[in-house]
């Protein structure tokens, strides 16, 4: 069993868990809870789906389309906040981030990996948010052009186990990711 107290371990744990959902269509860390702000200060959350999480750049990325309020609300202000609940690990990662749009040829690799029956995803007509006539009034074809990566650079990570006793640890690349205990 590994020492409640590392530091290390939990930061490492809490990377694994982010790599899992990147591999495993079944974890919990794969559809994460995004959240940005708009420009007249209204918070926005919604779920994507985590396609890449690499510990080296401390970076996590999901992809979407570039008609959608996250594009907006990143333009306005380029920083977003993930949050992941874990339930059989009893374990909250929330990590804040500052994010790179990333569109045309710097995805063009990502958008070839893209299955053709997911990148519908990336073209809806009319654009996301516009109002339509019944439920089903829209069409979704595959625009590459509207395909975008999120580049998430994360500054903070705010780890809470909720074991028997609780833990909590905040990491930044200040402190060389190595973390701090805070009451949880």
């Amino acid at each position: 069993m590994t020492d409640p107290n590392d530091l290390g371990a939990f930061l490492n744990d809490a990377w694994q868990h982010l790599g899992r959902g990147v591999a495993d269509a079944r974890s919990p860390a794969r559809t994460p809870t995004f959240a940005t702000v708009a420009a007249d200060g209204t918070p926005n959350a919604r779920t994507v789906v985590l396609r890449a999480a690499s510990q080296a750049d401390s970076v996590l990325e999901v992809h979407t389309d570039t008609a959608t309020d996250k594009i907006t609300d990143l333009h306005h202000q380029p920083t977003a906040a993930f949050h992941i609940w874990l339930p059989k690990a009893n374990l909250q990662i929330r990590a804040t981030t500052s994010v790179t749009i990333l569109t045309g040829a710097q995805v063009a690799e990502q958008w070839a990996k893209v299955p053709p029956s997911a990148r519908v995803s990336y073209g809806t007509e009319p654009e996301p948010g516009h109002a339509i006539s019944d439920a089903f009034a829209y069409e979704k074809p595959a625009e590459p052009e509207r395909f975008a990566v999120l580049r998430c650079t994360v500054e903070r990570f705010d780890l809470v186990h909720l074991g028997e006793r609780h833990r909590r640890a905040i990491y930044t690349p200040q402190d060389g990711w190595t973390g701090t205990w805070v009451a949880p």
